[in-house]
């Protein structure tokens, strides 16, 4: 089974006092990478969350989002005695001076900057073993989007191949009339410039039989078809382990083989059925780019 790298995933869960919700989203991309800044809170298991990120997704660039939200009941408060201690002593100063009353020194006090802030925000043991538990969840809900995706592009990678592999069939009906036109093409030439008796047939067969062995295509078609044989194995034998490069490489070494066909063709039908044959190949590379 063929997977896309372009997928979906989301967890939810609870500890004892947090919500945690993970989305993991992945698009193309040559290699593993995160694209995002991972919540600040979970800072400390970020080498942990991009191990377990690029075991379970090997390829692509992923967006991972996990958000923690505090339960209903309120946050701990922490009061600054020393800050709360230099403001005041500047507040009643200025009270003095003025001669204010200090009645509403201890409110304006409370409500200056740092005094009453609230406990730092931290992830304990029980709230890390759930978020590790969310985040294999949601890359197994990615891996089966993936999986999804990958299904359309598997028929159609299939299809381009079969095609290619029908334009080769094609290019064979027309090999056989190549030499024909060769050897009439060179006699009348011969006729033309040197004179009906005045040429050596044999030395012609000789000629003949050296220029029909640097346009035989023969390799080439067997190489090609070996070429589009093992991609229909790979895609056969494909899983989640991703063969997304190595289809690539096949698909480079058919686009070698049907070049030298184009090469080597010496007849207009036989390289039209080659353009045929190198816009399937286009159309595959560019399959091949979203496959894990």
């Amino acid at each position: 089974m063929i997977y896309s790298m372009t997928g979906y995933g989301k967890a939810e869960g609870h500890s004892s006092n947090k919500e945690i919700i993970i989305e993991v989203k992945s698009l193309n991309g040559k290699q593993f990478e995160i694209t995002n800044k991972i919540n600040p809170l979970v800072k400390p298991f970020e080498a942990d969350i991009r191990k377990i990120l690029s075991k379970g997704l090997k390829r692509g660039s992923v967006d991972v989002n996990i958000i923690i939200k505090q339960d209903g009941a309120a946050k701990p408060m922490k009061i600054n005695t020393a800050l709360a201690e230099s403001y005041y002593h500047s507040i009643k100063s200025i009270a003095t001076s003025l001669n204010l009353t200090e009645e509403q020194i201890l409110p304006t006090l409370m409500r200056l900057p740092e005094v009453v802030a609230p406990e730092a925000e931290s992830i304990d043991t029980e709230d890390w073993a759930l978020i590790e538990s969310l985040l294999e969840q949601a890359i197994a809900n990615l891996t089966t989007h993936r999986s999804t995706e990958g299904a359309p592009i598997e028929k159609d990678l299939l299809t381009r191949i079969s095609n290619i592999e029908q334009f080769v069939s094609e290019a064979e009906v027309y090999e056989p009339n190549r030499i024909t036109r060769i050897k009439d093409r060179i006699t009348a030439l011969l006729e033309e410039w040197v004179g009906n008796e005045n040429w050596d047939a044999n030395r012609l067969e000789q000629e003949l039989i050296y220029y029909i062995e640097k346009i035989d295509i023969s390799e080439e078609k067997q190489r090609l078809r070996a070429h589009c044989d093992y991609f229909n194995t790979l895609i056969a034998k494909a899983n989640e382990e991703g063969i997304g490069k190595k289809l690539g490489f096949v698909l480079q070494e058919v686009g070698r083989e049907i070049n030298t066909l184009g090469s080597k063709a010496n007849d207009a039908t036989m390289q039209q059925i080659v353009v045929q044959m190198k816009d399937e190949l286009e159309k595959a590379k560019e399959q091949v780019l979203n496959i894990v």
